[in-house]
């Protein structure tokens, strides 16, 4: 019954139970307060009225020359008692025989009390003691005659009041204050409680816990990587597959992350604000494609959250997706190309010019024959070989030359670089040449030069195009800036500058307006402590 409560009426209940047992312990503590405040001041009352007895000139002449029985002591006695409202009045000579007594039967007769003794030894007072009628605070005094030799004690007793003749007396207070704090307690938890279910999104603790148990498969059954952080840089979600990728090890939740991955850079976003998408990144010995995305709620920013999957996995089929691209590419352009010579074959033929046929076949085939066995043999990537393959044959389509220099050599790349980086890195070199020959001359020549060997790779592209102006040089490298107005998307240099950034390369660049550009690119070949570029995150 009590779990198919709702968390509304629990928070109430709950509060409320609190208010109640703390009126308890507060009602239980004053009670107890109160009952020692009447302890202490009755026992002062009591003393005031057993040293008035004690001093009364009767009193100790009486006692000095004590009578079995002496009515007019008793009747003193008495009627001190009744205007003191005490309960009893005791004089007991050094024998500890009662002269007086609130029962007429009991004078004469010796007390045998357990707490009298000090009384009889000069000792003024209070104990408490309990007898047939309840609790009893008394007041002992000794009687002294005029040579101040003892001669008797006083003793003078008050029953106390019960812990229900203190409530009674406390009654009407007490049910006013009770009543106002339940009012107030009642209405305070309804309030509490709305609040709590307010900030709950109006869930209850199973469907939390339920959302936390979904949640949390979900993150885990994720193929990508998910790490989350709090506005204090704390580690909230990291699931498995973020563990695998960055090689985390343990139970990380809660902790700093700059503790669990030292060059992360997520932190960053709960400064910009803003998302970070398609990014890539390197975490120590791992390479991943990120976006990364600040956590708002109400406006605020309370946390940043980082997607990210290996980048081995995106480049392959990045190199997929870029090797059929090529090779349509490199089919439309030979077909086109094919198309060509086989018109002019036919005509030749036409003609009855066999011969000439012949040798124009014979030419052609030598060529493409010719240079497909030096790219084959210098180059020794077979995705960089279809691509320059294809762009030659596009630049015969757009009467430019290509021309590879003959030097030119390549067994294998530089390290964090892969095929795909190479081929969008010198396919992207070549179209921003060919763009630069649109229309300006006959002429249209377009060098490109790969030299390697145990410490360097290097890359020369020229073209003798249009030229670059000086004053936007600058720019060139930034996303998103383009020369080519609407129909540019300012991508290409930016992709070249990523990759020489994650290939810890250098690039100069020498152009001048009208007289062409040159671009020279160079990579180490093995990455040092002083040429790894700081790996973001």
């Amino acid at each position: 019954m009590l779990q198919r409560l709702k968390i509304n009426w629990k928070i109430a209940f709950l509060s409320f139970g609190i208010v109640v047992f703390s009126l308890l312990i507060g009602g239980t503590i004053l009670v107890g307060s109160i009952i020692s405040l009447k302890e202490d001041e009755l026992g002062r009352r009591l003393l005031v009225t057993a040293r008035t007895v004690a001093q009364m000139p009767e009193v100790a002449s009486r006692l000095s020359t004590p009578q079995q029985k002496d009515t007019s002591m008793q009747a003193a006695a008495e009627r001190i008692r009744i205007i003191n409202d005490v309960t009893y009045i005791v004089v007991m000579d050094m024998n500890r025989m009662r002269l007086t007594h609130p029962v007429e039967s009991n004078i004469g007769t010796y007390s045998r009390g357990t707490d009298e003794g000090p009384a009889f030894a000069e000792h003024t007072y209070i104990a408490k003691a309990k007898g047939e009628l309840g609790t009893a605070l008394r007041a002992f005094v000794p009687v002294m005659n005029t040579e101040h030799t003892q001669v008797g004690v006083v003793l003078v007793g008050q029953l106390l009041p019960s812990v229900g003749q203190v409530l009674l007396e406390l009654s009407g207070q007490a049910y006013l204050i009770l009543l106002i704090s339940l009012v107030f307690g009642i209405w305070g938890s309804w309030l509490l409680a709305q609040h709590i279910k307010k900030q709950m999104f109006e869930l209850e603790p199973h469907e939390i816990a339920e959302l936390l148990t979904e949640r949390t498969a979900t993150f885990h059954a994720m193929h990508e990587g998910v790490i989350a952080i709090d506005k204090h840089e704390r580690i909230t979600i990291c699931n498995d597959p973020a563990k695998q990728m960055l090689n985390i090890q343990g139970e990380v939740i809660g902790r700093m992350i700059r503790e669990v991955v030292p060059d992360t850079r997520l932190p960053e976003i709960l400064v910009l604000n803003q998302p970070i998408y398609n990014k890539e990144l390197q975490i120590g010995h791992a390479v991943i494609m990120s976006n990364r995305v600040p956590i708002t709620v109400k406006g605020q920013t309370v946390g940043a959250v980082a997607i990210f999957r290996d980048r081995t996995e995106v480049a392959q089929m990045a190199e997929e997706l870029t090797g059929v691209r090529t090779f349509v590419d490199a089919l439309r352009v030979q077909n086109h190309e094919y198309m060509n010579k086989l018109h002019t074959i036919g005509g030749l033929i036409q003609l009855g010019s066999t011969d000439r046929a012949l040798d124009y076949i014979f030419e052609i085939t030598e060529q493409q024959v010719e240079l497909t066995q030096y790219l084959t043999q210098r180059i020794k990537n077979d995705s960089l070989t279809g691509l320059l393959l294809g762009k030659i044959s596009r630049g015969k389509e757009l009467g430019i030359t290509l021309e590879i220099d003959r030097q030119s050599h390549l067994e294998h790349l530089p390290e964090r670089i892969d095929d795909h980086d190479f081929v969008i890195l010198i396919g992207n070199l070549v179209e921003n040449a060919f763009d630069a020959l649109g229309g300006i001359r006959a002429d249209k020549r377009i060098s490109l030069s790969i030299e390697q060997d145990e410490e360097v790779l290097s890359i020369l592209v020229e073209d003798n195009g249009c030229g670059i102006d000086s004053a936007i040089q600058e720019k060139i490298f930034d996303q998103g800036f383009t020369t080519k107005g609407s129909g540019g998307r300012g991508f290409g240099l930016y992709l070249i500058a990523s990759i020489i950034r994650k290939g810890g390369g250098s690039i100069v660049v020498d152009s001048k307006p009208a007289e062409g550009t040159s671009i020279f690119i160079s990579f180490p070949m093995r990455l040092t402590q002083e040429t790894t570029v700081p790996g973001v995150n």
